[in-house]
């Protein structure tokens, strides 16, 4: 019997499910693709159909797989990567959601997060969670759905409902049910997940009112958790991790000190900090990067909400751009910002700012100030929120930064890539695959099956496509960050 090498893995994201088939060398063979709708009930809520999210990652599966020319027999093990922190509860009979998914963007439950403040919870939550108490995370938005869901506390109580994060909820459809767990990564941004005990913490379910029988059990990063028939014969599922912890692995940050900026809907930034967590005095959080065998790895976290976004607002919301991909070319058209700043901050600020009331702002406009100039203040926006947090992580590890390893689709951005540079100044590396979230996860489905030996045999993969280094005056610099300082100040609520 031949040795499989072929690994699928699931993308689900907060715009699109994706699938990709990678080989043995870490190479793409096949992706598919499918956008599904995103629902605003009202001002800062945001909303996911759960059976949109199942459909379209089953369907986008089964698409990789006849575009790889491969049958699930051919596959070796299933890694899924997901977007974090978005909420679903279902009844355990029937498989049904109670509502619509809550999404990470969602602001509902800011009020709430408030009283935990008011009440000073937040210290708790910081010192067991490495968190910051926001409406961000998944824990205040079990409690939203339990409460305002009629008949849900009740069904809880009793042992009926499954609450999980979306790979809970992928793992739940591929296994027909038989399968209710989460990984560490995940657990870890949920609010309610002691990161040094690595179990759910019963004082922080009491405190938000969360009954214990609805949590997944928590599993490592990295090994055979159960097959799913989904695909036609049977696949072990083999590897979890959240968006941005899969990122960092699959950019083979391995080490502490590695630094890498997932450029998606939102910017995320993680750190690797080795096998302790480390307490931040700057806003940042201490998340869970993996556990692999009894290994638990950690990583400092920074999350700047609207980052690729704010391109789909120009398109969408202005018309000042027809596709995504054109901002660069008009952004272009202008030698600088002409005085002109863009605070994207449509859904409250994130790291290490932590306003949710945040609104977003254009500044400096003058009767000159053109299409030009705002679609390049929005492309700015995206590198000085990356430059704020990269501050903020060099003063909690004490160190600077010496490079950073970029992906996620804004990245393919020049202009962009250029001006992070130039703000941070060091260098900005993007590899020559950029697929590293799917990547990630399909590394640590690889390992568990033994398609790849080790992470030594990973990082010899990995390789860079280009490297912007930076060129800016630093009178430049510090006039462009004093300009953006004075924007990020008009937006606070």
């Amino acid at each position: 019997m031949t040795k499989k090498t072929h690994i699928l893995a699931l993308d689900q994201g907060t715009t699109s499910s994706r699938a990709i088939v990678f080989d043995a060398r870490g190479q793409a063979v096949s992706v598919a693709q499918k956008e599904f709708p995103q629902i605003y009930p009202r001002p800062g809520w945001v909303e996911h159909d759960p059976s949109a999210i199942w459909k379209t990652q089953l369907n986008t599966a089964k698409r990789a797989l006849r575009l790889a020319k491969l049958s699930a027999g051919d596959i070796a093990a299933i890694g899924i990567t997901n977007q974090r922190e978005t909420t679903l509860i279902w009844d355990r009979t029937t498989g049904k959601p109670i509502a619509n998914a809550i999404v990470w963007q969602d602001r509902r439950t800011a009020d709430i997060c408030d009283a935990l403040r008011k009440d000073k919870a937040d210290r708790l939550v910081r010192r067991k969670t490495g968190l910051e108490v926001d409406a961000y995370f998944s824990a205040t938005k079990i409690q939203w759905l339990l409460d305002k869901t009629k008949g849900a506390r009740a069904k809880a109580r009793a042992g009926r409902l499954a609450f999980g994060t979306v790979d809970s909820w992928l793992v739940w459809n591929l296994t027909g049910g038989q399968t209710h767990i989460t990984d560490v990564s995940n657990a870890s941004r949920t609010m309610l997940f002691n990161i040094r005990t690595g179990d759910w913490d019963d004082e922080l379910l009491r405190l938000l009112g969360v009954p214990r029988s609805i949590l997944p059990r928590v599993v490592s990063s990295s090994e055979t958790y159960a097959e799913t028939r989904m695909l036609g014969q049977s696949i072990p599922i083999a590897g979890i991790a959240g968006d941005q912890h899969a990122a960092l692995f699959g950019q083979c940050c391995h080490k502490p000190g590695m630094v890498k900026n997932t450029y998606g809907t939102g910017c995320f930034m993680l750190m690797h900090t080795g096998d302790k967590p480390m307490p931040s005095r700057n806003k940042l959080l201490s998340t869970v990067a993996w556990k692999i065998g009894d290994k638990t790895e950690y990583a400092l976290e920074g999350s700047v909400f609207i980052a690729g976004a704010v391109t789909q607002w120009l398109r969408d919301e202005l018309g000042i751009i027809k596709s995504s991909a054109e901002i660069e070319q008009l952004a272009g058209r202008v030698p600088d910002n002409g005085g002109v700043y863009l605070v994207p901050a449509f859904a409250g600020l994130g790291a290490p700012h932590w306003n949710p009331h945040a609104r977003g702002t254009i500044t400096g406009l003058t009767r000159g100030s053109n299409k030009s100039h705002i679609a390049r203040a929005a492309l700015e926006g995206i590198a000085f929120q990356v430059n704020d947090i990269i501050a903020a992580m060099e003063r909690d590890a004490g160190t600077k930064l010496r490079e950073l390893r970029v992906d996620g689709g804004a990245s393919a951005n020049n202009l962009l890539m250029q001006f992070q540079s130039d703000l941070l100044n060091v260098p900005v590396i993007r590899p020559s695959n950029t697929e590293t979230t799917a990547l990630g996860a399909a590394y640590l489905a690889g390992l568990a099956v033994g398609v790849w030996k080790n992470r030594a045999e990973i990082s010899k993969q990995w390789k860079a496509a280009k490297r912007f280094k930076p060129s800016m005056k630093p009178a430049t610099r510090k006039t462009l960050v004093s300009g953006w300082n004075n924007a990020m100040s008009r937006t606070q609520c």
